[in-house]
């Protein structure tokens, strides 16, 4: 059996080798290390993919975020709305341009923001909301998308781990995460969906001011060269990445195909067990599976015995995670914005019971009943 990996980049790497060796000397070739043709071509082809009639790539998840908010002028003050249960990149460019970060409860089926917390926490200063497609799974943007057009409220999507990932409305009309709201953005950390070989990000948008602004803003603030209209940044995907992305984009339905299937088999092996709570796939989403995360329920010290189960996977070298044990309002960095006091009881309930297990488009039948079999054997002690 291959050694089990939580992510296995190098054995997905090593089936597309051809075209990836290719594109990349492609780009060596012709020497266009920034902004060149292989980014256009991969702008160009994401948006075609995912529906977007603007795709501006940019240097990372975080910085994407970060210019989705400098783009809709929020000033000093303005809350925006997230979940606590995320990661910290999601809020933490919130209180870098001084805005304040209001936390708010998820879902504890999907992982995602709860409309009704969403709905309790707006207030006159609410300016934005930015739901988190958590671990693969859909917000309930339709429920998200009428709150915020009632409270004249912009809509980030933080779809760095549901890229593919269908949204089904109630009249049936289908859209990708990503694009329902104002702006999208997304990462490609190597371990994400389309992951590169490096950072790299993307914003999208079907607003032609917005995607105008956006460019200005992670191109320094200019439309023109050394004309700058507005204050920005630098913040670029560079050509090889993005030749090796377009590599990859071809490729994502297929990888989305396979993290289902091991995803299923997960879901058989546990099924009409007590003790864990498989994966919650809402009716709305085609859920894609960047983290195949369990809830353990029905122990006694929770987190205690989550803790040991990852010890006991570990010392059968099974990677395992636990993403997030420390939620945003807990977390130092916002002790100024005073929310540590915040009662979220399912946040927390969650953060003492989520374990990850590995979900990739190399896991093969072999390693997944391994996996399997270990955890069913500590569950069953």
């Amino acid at each position: 059996m291959r050694p089990i990996q939580m992510v296995d980049t190098k054995t997905q790497y090593q089936k597309i080798k051809a075209e990836v060796d290719k594109a990349v000397m492609d780009v060596m070739e012709s020497s266009a290390f920034i902004n060149g043709k292989a980014v256009q071509d991969f702008a160009v082809g994401l948006s075609a993919y995912i529906g977007a009639k603007h795709t501006i790539p940019c240097a990372n998840g975080t910085d994407a975020l970060q210019i989705a908010m400098m783009a809709l002028g929020l000033q000093p003050g303005d809350e925006v709305i997230t979940p606590s249960f995320t990661y910290v990149a999601t809020t933490e460019v919130i209180a870098l341009l001084r805005l304040t970060p209001v936390f708010v409860e998820v879902d504890a089926k999907t992982f995602c923001i709860d409309p009704v917390a969403l709905k309790n926490a707006i207030t006159p200063r609410t300016k934005a909301i930015v739901p988190v497609h958590l671990y693969g799974q859909a917000a309930p943007m339709e429920e998200i998308m009428t709150i915020a057009k009632k409270h004249n409220l912009y809509v980030i999507e933080d779809n760095a781990q549901a890229i593919g990932c269908d949204y089904c409305f109630a009249d049936g009309t289908k859209k990708k995460t990503g694009v329902i709201g104002d702006i999208g953005t997304t990462s490609f950390y190597p371990s994400k969906n389309l992951g590169a070989f490096g950072d790299g990000g993307a914003i999208f948008t079907n607003n032609d001011e917005l995607a105008a602004k956006m460019k200005m803003i992670a191109n320094h603030g200019q439309s023109k060269q050394y004309y700058h209209d507005v204050v920005g940044c630098n913040s670029r995907l560079d050509s090889i990445q993005a030749a090796i992305l377009n590599i990859k984009l071809a490729h994502l339905d297929e990888y989305i195909v396979a993290r289902r299937t091991a995803a299923d088999y997960y879901d058989n092996a546990f099924a009409n067990q007590p003790k864990i709570k498989t994966p919650y796939r809402a009716a709305y989403s085609h859920h894609v599976f960047h983290q195949y995360t369990l809830i353990l329920d029905g122990v006694e010290n929770a987190a205690e015995y989550r803790n040991l189960l990852k010890e006991f996977l570990a010392s059968h070298s099974i990677p395992a995670m636990i993403y997030y044990p420390v939620p945003g309002h807990k977390q130092k960095m916002f002790e100024q914005f005073n929310v540590a006091s915040q009662v979220m009881p399912v946040t927390d309930w969650l953060t003492e019971r989520v374990i990850s297990l590995p979900i990739h488009t190399e896991l093969d039948e072999e390693q997944l009943q391994f996996i399997t079999s270990k955890v069913l054997e500590y569950i069953k002690k």
